[in-house]
């Protein structure tokens, strides 16, 4: 929606550029880009004359790249006796760039803005869904997100997550404000679920500076496969046979069914070689990867693949090779992923697959040490629930 306002020297949306007498008059007009429509174009069709639409731009050479300018962002001018006297340009809370006037000319710049990290508890208690009980903490809905990426190898957290669970993390905080901008790295977390049991893992970071995920013992948080070949999303059709609902007929079904809508990241449950990359017909856009041990993993409908994903090509566990959409013999968005051991379909859902290797024993020392005070600070919180209900 498009607006225009006269407003009298009112603060603007991202900053005060301006403080003159209150009887100066300022009409602004906040827009958003349109598909297709270069800058250049907006300015214009938000009334901007050419040779000012000329100036906004010559003023952002070098300052902002034209080329990363997306359907959605925002800008406002303010204008003053027709003539343009601020302009900026919102892509988020922290990519923000301005055209203030000098004089006669115009400056370009982006606007800086202070980020704080902090370190942080993060406390859930699951009642209706992980992203409920974000919101019911006050946290940002995406630490669901960052949790599905450190328990990646033991918790679905479409499947196995039950009401009363509980997941605790102290968590990197990226915050401006006083708002959470996004989310680092979770330095330790603990999840208690009446399926999945106790899980606790702590982030260490090695000598060569690779960092993984140990449980408290040193052993490897990680494990060959993971869960699910996405970060949260559940299962519409499981492994056996179905009635097919295109075909029309029962037909064994050799693999898992995902609801995604079209786009979602597809990852690679483990490190492999791309066997396929191609359209296969009823399959759609389909990836597979081949594994150790002679485990191969196969990923349908696709909409797109990822960078680099071509036959030949090595991918890394986590890596995403695909985004998930509606190719092939489908009847709506939808992940079809298929797992076979030594040529032969076996179900993903109910592998038990082995951990990584343990941490060295010449490390556990220092990793111990490191882990104490992480520790302490989950069990505080811990201790400081059970307390509350007393």
């Amino acid at each position: 929606m498009r607006l225009a306002a006269t407003v009298l020297c009112l603060g603007v949306l991202f900053a005060a550029p301006f403080a003159e007498a209150s009887t100066t008059q300022y009409t602004v007009r906040n827009r958003r880009i349109e598909p297709n429509q270069p800058l250049a174009v907006a300015l214009q069709e938000a009334g901007l004359p050419v040779e000012q639409a000329g100036a906004v731009i010559s003023a952002l050479e070098g300052v902002f790249d034209f080329r990363k300018s997306r359907v959605g962002d925002q800008f406002r001018l303010v204008m003053k006796g027709g003539e343009l006297d601020f302009f900026d340009y919102r892509q988020s809370s922290v990519d923000e760039w301005q055209v203030r006037r000098d004089g006669d000319k115009f400056v370009g710049s982006k606007r800086a803005i202070e980020v704080e990290k902090q370190v942080g508890l993060v406390s859930l208690e699951i009642n209706n869904s992980l992203y409920e009980a974000a919101l019911a903490a006050g946290e940002d809905p995406l630490i669901g997100m960052v949790l599905a990426d450190v328990f990646a190898w033991d918790i679905d957290f479409y499947r196995d997550v039950r009401k009363g669970d509980r997941a605790r993390a102290l968590v990197e905080k990226f915050v401006s404000k006083g708002r959470i901008l996004r989310y680092g790295e979770v330095l330790a977390a603990t999840y208690e679920g009446e399926s999945v049991g106790h899980k606790r893992v702590f982030r260490y970071e090695m000598p060569d500076g690779r960092a993984s995920y140990f449980q408290e013992d040193g052993s490897s948080a990680r494990k060959a496969f993971l869960k699910s070949p996405l970060k949260y999303a559940h299962v519409t059709s499981r492994f056996g046979s179905r009635f097919h609902p295109v075909l029309q007929y029962v037909k064994a079904h050799n693999g898992v069914d995902y609801a995604a809508t079209v786009g979602t990241p597809v990852w690679a449950v483990a490190d492999g070689t791309v066997t396929v990359a191609h359209n296969t017909g009823a399959g759609g856009n389909t990836v597979c990867l081949r594994h150790t041990n002679g485990f191969e993993t196969c990923y349908l409908h696709l909409s797109k693949f990822g960078a680099g994903v071509r036959a030949g090509a090595r991918v890394s566990q986590k890596q995403v090779i695909a985004l998930s959409g509606n190719t092939g013999r489908s009847t709506g968005p939808h992940l079809h992923y298929a797992l076979k051991r030594n040529g032969a379909y076996v179900n993903p859902l109910n592998q038990n697959f082995p951990r990584t290797e343990p941490l060295p024993k010449n490390l556990l020392p220092d990793f111990r040490a490191k882990l104490a005070p992480l520790a302490q600070q989950l069990d505080a919180v811990s201790v400081a629930a059970v307390g509350a209900q007393k």
